[in-house]
């Protein structure tokens, strides 16, 4: 009921994902990223306890592709379970089990994975990463551009409800964290619209976490 994208910036290091599903707050179970380390997308049937497990792994030295075989071994009902994963060095892997739902699949390229199930075709993974891949500028941008491009190439077989967008860089928490967890309107075009007011003010952000001495006046009411 979900299709999503984990990707690595290899400019600056960021990592981040998008999601959307027809579930209510798919981003709260499935959108998993840590600096450093890397992004992952646990769905279908989902156990959120995969996603930190295998960024686990990852910062314990294994590739994307050694985690995602690490949690095949160590794992019980993988069989039900999609997992994504893009790791430091912009490797990918995906695990896809056999009892995934309807339509399921998932693309693959340097830097970037996508997948989903119960979707309205096979090619809708493979159209994220073209897109993707063909975006430029802040990693947010991109991730917002293939979330749009799986919409718009079919997305999941039913209408979708609930969409993320994470983005980690460098600090022990992420520095974008967007989601729409329910509407019956489009949720990506809520997670997009929320993104571009976000943009501009994440730097702020992060400098009020970092040094609140140097950080930019709230320009709310009553602010000095």
């Amino acid at each position: 009921m979900t299709f999503s994208l984990v990707a690595r910036c290899p400019q600056t290091g960021m990592f981040g994902m998008v999601i959307s599903s027809s579930s209510p707050a798919v981003a709260a179970r499935c959108s998993h990223a840590r600096a450093g380390v890397g992004a992952v997308a646990s769905q279908n049937v989902t156990d959120p306890a995969l996603g930190p497990l295998t960024l686990d792994l990852m910062e314990g030295g294994m590739s994307a592709a050694e985690a995602i075989g690490e949690l095949r071994r160590r794992s019980r009902f993988m069989d039900y379970r999609q997992v994504l994963a893009v790791d430091r060095n912009g490797m990918s892997a995906v695990h896809s089990g056999a009892n995934a739902l309807g339509i399921w699949t998932s693309a693959q390229a340097e830097n970037v994975a996508a997948g989903g199930n119960l979707l309205a075709h096979d090619g809708v993974p493979q159209a994220m990463v073209e897109e993707f891949l063909s975006s430029s500028g802040h990693l947010g941008d991109r991730l917002v551009a293939a979330l749009r491009a799986g919409l718009a190439a079919g997305g999941e077989a039913g209408p979708v409800h609930s969409a993320g967008l994470k983005i980690v860089d460098q600090l022990s928490w992420p520095v974008a964290d967007l989601r729409c967890d329910w509407t019956q309107e489009c949720p990506v075009a809520a997670v997009a619209t929320a993104w571009s007011i976000y943009k501009p003010q994440l730097g702020a952000y992060i400098q009020r976490a970092l040094d609140p001495r140097e950080a930019p006046s709230y320009g709310v009411p009553g602010d000095a």
